[in-house]
């Protein structure tokens, strides 16, 4: 029964990434695994709810890991609060590892996300279900980071880090075409690294200079 369900999970991680769940109907899954119908609803009763059990195959170790980071870090800085750049590479450290060290179902897996933040009407559920309560730790620990900037505008800096960290692991084996003068091979800690202080830089970008912008 596990090869079964294991089965239908990674085809329907494969076939949600290339064609987007809308797209990919259950009779295209079911041939993909080579089961049939009543195996599908068996192990998951539906499409959404199979869709769920995607995203929490991959995305709860994720989650445990860097909540385990996180922790890592807060303690190591004792009662002041973790830099702004050990908390986000708490956040986008586990996800690299994902998708460079699991093989094509990691790959499959970052462009899943990537497509779900573009095109899901299914996003908002899909987050507040798997990444709701991890989000809110993040922002805790970005808070105590940068008590000068309001929540409203930290809420907006994670969407802003959020989509930059789906966009890099979406196209990260394009990365080395777009940038040749990085050699042959830029490796995925390099890119990590990058993203790290890309992202910090506007965590701390000052709030008046985006606030006079608008009044």
């Amino acid at each position: 029964m596990t090869d079964t369900k294991d089965r239908i999970l990674d085809a329907a991680e494969r076939l949600f990434a290339l064609r987007g769940y809308a797209s990919t109907s259950l009779r295209k899954i079911i041939s993909e695994a080579g089961v049939n119908l009543a195996a599908v609803h068996y192990h998951f009763h539906s499409k959404e709810a199979l869709l769920d059990a995607v995203i929490l195959r991959r995305a709860g170790p994720v989650n445990r890991e860097r909540l385990e980071m996180l922790g890592q870090f807060e303690r190591e800085a004792g009662e002041s609060p973790a830099a702004v750049e050990r908390v986000l590479e708490a956040f986008l450290a586990p996800p690299f590892r994902l998708v460079c060290s699991s093989g094509p179902g990691g790959a499959f897996f970052a462009r899943l996300m990537g497509r779900i933040l573009a095109e899901s009407d299914l996003l908002s559920k899909i987050l507040r279900n798997h990444f709701g309560d991890v989000l809110a730790r993040f922002k805790c620990a970005l808070g105590r980071a940068l008590p000068d900037v309001p929540e409203e505008e930290l809420v907006l800096r994670m969407h802003f880090a959020v989509g930059a960290m789906a966009h890099t692991l979406r196209g990260i084996q394009e990365i080395e075409a777009e940038a040749p003068g990085f050699g042959s091979t830029l490796p995925p800690d390099a890119v990590l690294d990058r993203l790290v202080h890309f992202v910090s830089a506007g965590f701390r970008a000052p709030v008046g200079a985006a606030v006079s912008q608008e009044t």
